[in-house]
């Protein structure tokens, strides 16, 4: 991963003109995080709303800042050492009904609040997505996604099918909207991965249903995620660690190495789901990392799979201490 630039005295003063007010300084950044894990940013900036997330982004570009986007903290492992440039906490979260089409600014929590703003008005396409930590850019970052209500569950519902348009601060530096095709998007995967836009607001555009029923499917995948997910209230995680390999699952590939349970410092491999790491108390990013490495040496000498980490990992990494290669699940 690319060596975080620090902020120097000299961008803080520029930026915070710039902005119009002072940074908060050494914030820790665990409590920022759904795996309340992590070091403490230099400077952090919390948004006041679309505009607001824009010019932060065009002063720190301006400026050459490296600028950390954080969301609600999901799908990625902040190092111990923290990030020494800026974190831009999004918290830019205006929702907007009109009709059968929904506007939510980038920073809104997909869960509960834009998918309660849908349901609430009967709105049909977003309450598949319940439960899962996001929020828009997020979802959109990613290609937000889960399985078919049931009983079938016979297919896996994208973000991507309900999204109309959006407003973007391009890598250029220009507003722009644009629609659906312009974030070609895949598994786990839009345009986002690969270019420095920023997402300031999206437009879903939903279809009228039955609240009552609606409620039912939200219930039910809550249900679903609860028998083979650890509860983030009392067993921090990012979500799935490893990326899903063609044909087979990391997990399933994880649990057959007799990995599953396995235990390093604060952080183990959730009995309940090999694929997920959960802070147990006190976990480190380097206990963390351990898991990770491990995992990755164990499969790929036992099954000749690598598997690939599908989290972030930004800022600073303290020394990891691998464990040794005859380690298994207690």
């Amino acid at each position: 991963m690319p060596r975080v630039r620090p902020i120097n005295p000299a961008q803080i003063r520029d930026f915070e003109q710039a902005i119009g007010r002072p940074l908060a300084r050494e914030v820790p950044l665990a409590p920022l995080t759904t795996f309340q894990v992590g070091g403490t940013a230099e400077c952090l900036l919390e948004t006041r709303g679309a505009d607001d997330l824009a010019n932060a982004v065009r002063a720190a570009r301006r400026l050459d800042i490296d600028y950390l986007l954080l969301g609600c903290g999901a799908n990625l492992l902040v190092g111990d050492r923290g990030h020494p440039g800026l974190v831009i906490r999004n918290s830019s979260g205006a929702i907007n009904v009109t009709g059968h089409r929904l506007t939510a600014d980038s920073g809104a929590i997909m869960y509960p609040d834009v998918i309660d703003a849908a349901v609430h008005r009967g709105l049909s396409g977003l309450e598949h997505f319940v439960g899962i930590p996001s929020t828009v850019g997020g979802a959109l970052w990613q290609n937000l996604h889960f399985l078919s209500p049931p009983p079938e569950r016979d297919r896996t519902m994208f973000i991507a099918e309900v999204l109309e348009s959006a407003q973007l601060l391009t890598a250029e530096g220009e507003y722009r909207e644009v629609g659906v095709d312009y974030f070609r998007f895949g598994y786990d995967y839009s345009v986002l991965h690969d270019r420095d836009d920023i997402v300031l607001s999206a437009t879903f555009a939903l279809t009228p249903a039955d609240a009552a029923r609606l409620r039912e499917i939200m219930a039910a995948n809550l249900d679903w995620r609860g028998q083979r997910h650890p509860p983030l209230g009392t067993e921090p995680s990012a979500g799935s660690i490893f990326r899903k390999i063609e044909g087979i699952g990391a997990g399933r590939l994880i649990d057959e190495c007799g990995l599953k349970g396995l235990i390093c410092g604060g952080a183990q491999i959730s009995p309940r789901h090999a694929n997920i790491i959960v802070n147990r108390g006190g976990a480190t990013a380097a206990d963390i990392c351990a898991l990770i490495m491990h995992a990755q040496q164990v499969v790929s000498a036992e099954t000749g799979h690598w598997l690939t980490p599908e989290i972030g990992f930004v800022g600073e990494f303290a020394p990891v201490t691998r464990l040794p290669a005859d380690t298994r699940a207690p």
